[in-house]
């Protein structure tokens, strides 16, 4: 599976998106390489294999989702991964759809400004840390390489309206962090396998409440 994508021809043979999203993210790509010497958005050695590690690890989220959400939310974005992928894939698939991104880095929130605006997305990146925001009533969040799932469900359980979905990618060391989470926790996660990473999952989380 991974093999199949080493550009960005076979990212879109593979997700079957039209050429224009094709063209936002490789506007998106671009940015990146120019962007990432000067303050360091993604490991230099991925950018090499950026369509795969970060592109298509990000795309693959937005089909765990049952149906078009009308709020995505994306904490500790970053380098605007997942957000800024799926913003792009929203303007072809969900145009009405508000995608809200939050972090704290002022640089990295100009970097995803400045991309949103030059693919030509709806997206807000709002400068803040993520405990210190109103309560953001999404019904879809999600994040990448942020913080402990423990710690994710805090966010969740202050930004994510209670029917909505949490979709948490997580590496090798996910069965520790879920015992963890079940000591503050009841959830019935969803373990979903990563196309990017054979020891990575996505967790697509549904209700939850505190132990």
């Amino acid at each position: 599976m991974t093999e199949r994508i080493s550009s960005a021809e076979d990212f879109r043979s593979y997700f079957d998106v039209s050429r224009e999203t094709m063209e936002r993210l490789e506007v998106y790509a671009a940015l990146l390489e120019k962007w990432n010497p000067k303050i360091n958005l993604v490991s230099r050695s991925t950018l090499e294999n950026m369509w795969l590690r970060h592109f298509a690890d990000s795309a693959q989220i937005w089909y765990m989702i049952s149906e078009n959400p009308q709020h995505w939310l994306d904490i500790g974005s970053g380098a605007g991964f997942p957000g800024l992928v799926i913003a792009a894939i929203a303007a072809e698939k969900a145009p009405e759809m508000a995608i809200t991104l939050v972090e704290s880095d002022q640089r990295k929130s100009v970097f995803m400004r400045t991309v949103a605006r030059e693919m030509g997305v709806k997206a807000t990146v709002l400068t803040e840390r993520i405990e210190n925001l109103p309560p953001q009533n999404a019904d879809v969040l999600s994040a990448r390489a942020l913080s402990s799932l423990t710690n994710l469900l805090e966010f969740a359980e202050k930004h994510r309206i209670s029917a909505g979905t949490c979709l948490f990618p997580k590496g090798a060391n996910v069965d520790s962090e879920l015992t963890e989470a079940a000591l503050s926790w009841h959830i019935s996660p969803e373990k979903l396998p990563s196309m990017t990473d054979s020891n990575a999952v996505i967790l697509r989380i549904g209700e939850f409440h505190r132990a």
